[in-house]
């Protein structure tokens, strides 16, 4: 791969060639890639492409068994929840897939006050979310930047009883390596940023306007992140726009130029597929739609390739496919979700969201699947706040030993949200789950982890280790 020191370089001849040699794989050969791969080491590129062209199900079977127990080898089976809380949708872009596009005059434009932050900051503590994942377009009210640095406070300073939001991160427009700073002096916890496509040409087709247009400044925004010290950064793919199989080994490339640099990774990966969005005909109609099997085969891939990076799943999928894609890999969803400003307060506009989203559940009505699945629903902050981030993070995931952090604070904080959010259908199953948890662990762990529930059933917060 060629990478450049002064920025991120996708060499899109090496994707092809990549590409063209895993089209003539042996089984033989994806057998041994799957069992190279529980070894947590991740792949190469020319691994990732021999198993984005499997189809035989009988392979594509082991390739989902494999990224199974990688999941589980480095998560266990604990899924981190958290809510979009979309402050604006102002925005000066012309992204033909976005219903935020400039140019659409299908959408109501609204920026909350912080006042109405406050309000919807409240709605979610009260249906027991901690952590948010602030999301504003790219243009901002008179203020300016600095609207994103108060909201961000407004969040943090809002309270519900004995309810908090512990962790804000962040999805807002490329910054200044000194706008970054501002953003890390406001404690965010990680910093997130979809590419969209890396496939140049399509870029261009897409984004016809605004500073998004503007390609590099864009795949550099990480860089300037992490400059300004940002420890765990977020990075993804609008799949849909450009070739799925091209866009994970871009992906790659974007990866090890971090690792290169820095000397760490992205903290998490978000896998989004395009949407039908309001006034958007190329949402409805993507130019290279993921089927949902392909769909199962880039968590899997991903879960292989970057092992130690946490997957995200957003409510963009439906119930159905996002249980599907839990054991396969992801370890973050949304849950409870509105996608326009003031949705948690006043109700979903469409006229207002981004996109249509495919699992309307209440985040109670989605803890309760996912526990009767036999996950751990996490609202765990802790690792952002004992400086468990970066480096050091990777330090302990990518030998999978972070679940013995991760398990104890994930049922901590399920007995918390049982205890003070949940309905009593999910509190019985939820009971059974922590349970059945603390009976599988080794002696010492478990040992832990008792005291750590004991203390939430005593009345404590914020029990984490």
């Amino acid at each position: 791969m060629n990478t450049r020191r002064d920025g991120v370089h996708i060499d899109e001849a090496a994707i092809s060639e990549s590409l063209r040699r895993g089209a003539k794989y042996s089984t033989l050969q994806v057998r041994d890639i799957l069992t190279k791969a529980t070894g947590l080491g991740g792949l190469e590129p020319d691994e990732v492409a021999v198993l984005s062209d499997i189809s035989d199900p009988e392979l594509l079977g082991e390739l989902f068994h494999t990224a199974r127990r990688v999941k589980e080898l480095i998560y266990g089976n604990r899924l981190v929840i958290f809510a979009p809380l979309y402050v604006s949708n102002l925005c000066c872009n012309e992204c033909v897939y976005c219903a935020f596009r400039v140019r659409n005059r299908l959408v109501k434009r609204r920026a909350l006050s912080q006042e109405e932050i406050a309000r919807e900051v409240k709605h979610l503590v009260e249906q027991g979310h901690k952590r948010i994942l602030l999301v504003a377009g790219e243009a901002y009210p008179n203020e300016g930047f600095s609207y994103i640095l108060k909201s961000i406070g407004t969040v943090y300073a809002t309270t519900s009883g004995r309810g908090e939001i512990r962790r804000v991160n962040a999805n807002v427009a490329p910054l200044t390596v000194d706008e970054f700073r501002q953003l890390k002096d406001a404690h965010i916890g990680t910093y997130q940023l979809f590419q969209e496509t890396y496939h140049r040409e399509t870029y261009g087709a897409v984004h016809l306007g605004g500073r998004k247009a503007d390609y590099q400044w864009r795949i550099d925004a990480m860089d300037r992140a992490m400059a300004a010290g940002i420890d765990d950064v977020g990075i993804g793919v609008l799949f849909g726009l450009a070739d799925w199989r091209f866009e994970i080994l871009a992906l790659m490339q974007h990866i090890a130029h971090l690792e290169e640099r820095f000397g760490v990774g992205p903290h998490t990966i978000s896998v989004p597929r395009l949407e039908p969005a309001t006034g958007s005909d190329l949402a409805a109609h993507p130019p290279h739609a993921v089927s949902d099997i392909d769909f199962r085969k880039i968590v899997a891939i991903l879960r292989l390739a970057v092992p130690y990076t946490g997957i995200i799943m957003s409510t963009r999928e439906t119930a159905e496919i996002r249980r599907e894609t839990f054991a396969l890999g992801v370890s973050q969803i949304s849950a409870g979700s509105r996608t326009n400003p003031g949705g948690y307060s006043e109700g979903e506009a469409f006229d207002e969201s981004q996109f249509s989203l495919g699992d309307h559940r209440s985040l109670d009505e989605v803890i309760r699947d996912i526990s009767e699945l036999g996950f751990v629903p996490s609202f765990c902050t802790a690792c952002y706040r004992l400086g468990r981030t970066g480096a050091d993070f990777m330090e302990l995931a990518k030998p999978g030993q972070i679940k013995e952090h991760c398990s104890p604070n994930a049922i901590a904080t399920f007995q918390e949200y049982l205890e003070d959010y949940s309905s009593p259908e999910t509190r019985r199953i939820g009971e059974a789950v922590i349970e059945k948890e603390l009976g599988a662990m080794e002696p010492r762990l478990r040992a832990t982890t008792e005291r750590m529930v004991r203390r939430v059933r005593e009345g404590q917060r914020d029990v984490y280790c």
